[in-house]
């Protein structure tokens, strides 16, 4: 019986040769890997699932893909390959999908929404005829502008993502459309897909007027971070057509433009620089992070964009529609494309994360000033509770900001000491205020490394960058602790970013993207999988709360600290819904909050004492959805009856060693980790299929001790079968199982450690079984025993 490899190779390649798609500039790409799988945390490590991977890719040129083939063995139907040519085709965003056995083909088409049985497959041209036909990009001089290629010098190819929102937007603006938007999750890689449209468009020519020469493009932020990042890395073939537009300088002669809103827009000194282009100067304007304001009506953003009405306008943001930013969608309209977190982390190019809810006393109960308290400056503190909203707002608490210096110093101690971490303050004066009792927490490494903690915020300048340039380079080892306030919300690629702490109250949901994605970035080579979020002012699980999140973490542990900092009590709790809260400023360089000057604009209350009084840990399950508010234990139970409804079933199961692995693999991929498990049990002395029965079945637990005594003392049967000394070296083996668990039945590494390897070699132990066959049928007759014993 031919399997599904045979039938590819003996049938569907041929018969996609004879159409001619192995032929330059046309090409197959066989069994393309499209995502990365999955990462799911499992205890300290992590495993992936599976990456999705297509049969076959059909390729116009080698950046326009066309078509996806799905095959099936030949002693199944072709129909039974049409599912998975349909997702795999939406997926991709393919207009045609063909599904075969090798001698059926099913086409699938979405243009006419049809699916017909046809003799063969399609010419590369006679299918790109079809594709021009049913997009309307049916003239030379578009087709030369949307199959122009990709750069991939000194780069990977995009993602098969970037590769749709590229393609969609080339599309789109030769279809005549002239404002566009592109939804995509922070740290999916807008810039890069900017930069393809970009290239695509100015490699082949193309501008508003069809005359012979290359585009003059705008690429627009309101952040220098945003502009200069792009100009100096990701935009550097463009080489001498690059220009930054700063200073009051008017330079007309480049193609490449790159402006932030401030320097253009008009305010009481200048009437405004971007007066002195021509409204049809500019054949394309990329603003990125759109939802920032560019598009309110009120806005003095907007009338540079009125102002360069002729030019197509393509709108970039990672926030979806909302209230807070209702105003974009209104201006640039429905996007052409989304890429959501959920399907970043879904792909496996995105980080998961962790998030730890952390509530110190005053922040659960509130503050109360004493009766005529008064502040640092001997004003009088008016009587008022005083919540979390209005810390360092309203009233500035020293403790607090000293308990949760403490807090995220004890965290770091415990999990990694140099791991990146950017904290998020309300203010500068409270980012000042974090970052000296973080370096008086930290001060063995202060000692060593200066710059270990660094306050980077509009008030740095220079200093700032410096600091953040150095935090963001993958070599660089310090600084390792950032505070800010809103500098570092936005545009800033932290790759290596492990935690992400909330100091401060977020009350937008686009806000809370923005920061979150300062850590989604995965990093595989220097050990970045996912990503700790620690919420001091409960922002997260409000915005978890909310529908419309779409990367939802669920897992809710609460741990009660006592005053030494001990866990006292782990209970479950829900999370409260979303309180509104005012957005940040829209406008100015970083939108931080300046001090006013003259008197001081809060109070200052420097006594008192707080402790952390809860630990809360939220974790997306594998599957991306959130997880009904279950305990770790209670959701294990649940994922082992999922796999074997009874004691019985389970038994039965693990007794089989290929069996028993295939049942670790499943609860691996749930994210049970049996380390985790025993130490929350604080049973780890116990076999993990005995923990397991516990756990779901309310087995009596016993020890793996217990069990190998219980196994020798009631089968000396099995025992007496085998000589003396290969009696002995099964005792050793059960010992060795009883003290460190059944990984000590591993074969043939276990005859290479003491004590069985006094018995001389492993070909020589071997000998004394009768042979490998005989020995590996004693070992899993042994562990079949060992778990048949009641």
């Amino acid at each position: 019986m031919t399997n599904e490899a045979d039938t590819c190779r003996k049938f569907v390649v041929p018969k996609l040769q004879s159409a001619g798609w192995d032929n330059e500039p046309h090409s197959i790409a066989e069994q393309r890997t499209i995502t990365d799988g999955r990462v799911i945390p499992v205890g300290k490590g992590f495993v992936r699932k599976p990456p999705k991977r297509v049969d076959y890719l059909l390729r116009y040129t080698r950046d326009f893909p066309l078509a996806v083939v799905e095959a099936k063995a030949s002693y199944r139907s072709a129909t039974d390959a049409v599912q998975q040519a349909r997702d795999y085709a939406e997926i991709l965003g393919l207009k045609y999908a063909y599904a075969t056995n090798g001698a059926e083909i099913i086409e699938i088409d979405y243009f006419k929404g049809t699916e017909t049985r046809v003799v063969d497959f399609p010419t590369p041209d006679d299918l790109w005829r079809r594709y021009q036909t049913g997009s309307g990009i049916n003239t030379p001089e578009r087709v030369e502008h949307l199959i122009a290629p990709y750069n991939t010098v000194g780069g990977k190819p995009p993602r098969y993502y970037q590769q749709i929102a590229i393609n969609r937007t080339v599309e789109a603006i030769l279809a005549g459309k002239k404002r566009l938007l592109l939804t995509m999750a922070t740290g999916t890689g807008k810039t890069i897909v900017a930069f393809q449209i970009c290239w695509k468009l100015w490699s082949s020519r193309w501008n508003t007027t069809g005359g012979h020469r290359k585009p003059r493009i705008l690429f627009l932020a309101d952040r220098n971070i945003l502009i200069d990042d792009p100009k100096d890395k990701t935009f550097t073939p463009f080489g001498d057509a690059r220009h930054k537009i700063e200073s009051g300088e008017i330079v007309k002669s480049r193609e490449m433009y790159f402006a932030i809103y401030q320097a253009l827009a008009e305010d009481e000194r200048r009437a405004g620089l971007f007066r002195d282009y021509p409204p049809d100067f500019f054949d394309l304007i990329i603003v990125d992070e759109c939802h920032r304001g560019s598009a309110r009506d009120d806005s003095s953003w907007r009338v540079i964009l009125e102002h360069f009405k002729p030019a197509y306008q393509l709108g970039m943001t990672a926030t979806p529609l909302r209230e807070d930013n209702r105003d974009t969608y209104l201006y640039f309209g429905n996007p052409i494309y989304e890429y959501s977190l959920r399907q970043g982390i879904d792909d496996g190019f995105l980080a998961p994360y962790r998030v730890h809810r952390v509530v110190t006393q005053w922040d659960a109960a509130g503050w109360r000033p004493s009766r005529d308290e008064v502040d640092r400056f001997g004003r009088a503190i008016p009587d008022d509770e005083y919540q979390t909203k209005d810390f360092e707002r309203t009233i500035a608490l020293r403790a607090r900001t000293e308990a949760i210096a403490r807090h995220l110093t004890d965290f770091l101690k415990k999990t990694d000491r140099f791991a990146k971490t950017i904290v998020f303050c309300v203010d500068q004066e409270h980012a000042s205020e974090m970052r000296q009792a973080l370096v008086n927490l930290n001060a063995d490494l202060v000692a060593q490394y200066p710059d270990y903690v660094a306050r980077v915020t509009a008030d740095e300048g220079a200093i700032g960058r410096g600091h953040l340039s150095k935090f963001q380079d993958l070599e660089t080892k310090t600084p390792v602790i950032l505070t800010s306030s809103q500098l570092l919300t936005t545009g800033v690629d932290a790759p290596t970013c492990k935690n992400v702490v909330l100091a401060r109250v977020v009350g937008s949901m686009s806000e809370f993207k923005q920061i979150i994605g300062r850590g989604t970035r995965l990093r595989d080579d220097y050990g970045k999988l996912w990503f700790n979020i620690i919420d001091y002012t409960g922002s997260a699980t409000r915005m978890f709360a909310d529908p419309d999140f779409d990367g939802d973490p669920a897992r809710i542990t609460e741990e009660e600290v006592n005053e030494a900092g001990e866990t006292t009590a782990t209970t479950e709790i829900v999370p409260e819904g979303q309180e509104p809260e005012p957005a940040p400023p829209e406008e100015g360089e970083p939108g931080v909050i300046e001090p006013p000057t003259g008197e001081p604009r809060k109070f200052y209350f420097d006594g008192g004492q707080v402790e952390v009084v809860a630990h809360l840990v939220h974790e997306l399950d594998p599957n991306g959805k959130q997880l009904r508010v279950v305990k770790y234990t209670d959701y294990a139970a649940e994922s082992v009856r999922s796999l074997a409804p009874t004691s019985a079933e389970l038994r039965r199961r693990w007794a089989d060693a290929d069996q028993r692995s295939e049942i670790i693999a499943a609860l691996a991929e749930r994210g049970i980790d049996f380390n985790v498990l025993a130490e929350q049990t604080g049973q780890t002395d116990a076999d993990p299929f005995d923990l397991l029965c516990h756990l779901a079945f309310n087995a009596p637990l016993r020890t793996r001790r217990e069990r190998a005594q219980r196994l020798k003392a009631e089968r000396k049967d099995y025992f007496e079968k085998f000589s003396p000394e290969a009696r002995q070296v099964l005792d050793e083996l059960l010992e060795k199982y009883a003290e460190h668990g059944d990984a000590q039945f591993v074969l043939p590494d276990v005859l290479k450690v003491p004590p069985i390897s006094t018995h001389g070699q492993p070909a020589e132990i071997i000998k004394l079984f009768g042979g490998p066959d005989e020995l590996r049928r004693a070992v899993n007759d042994l562990q079949g025993l060992l778990y048949g014993a009641n």
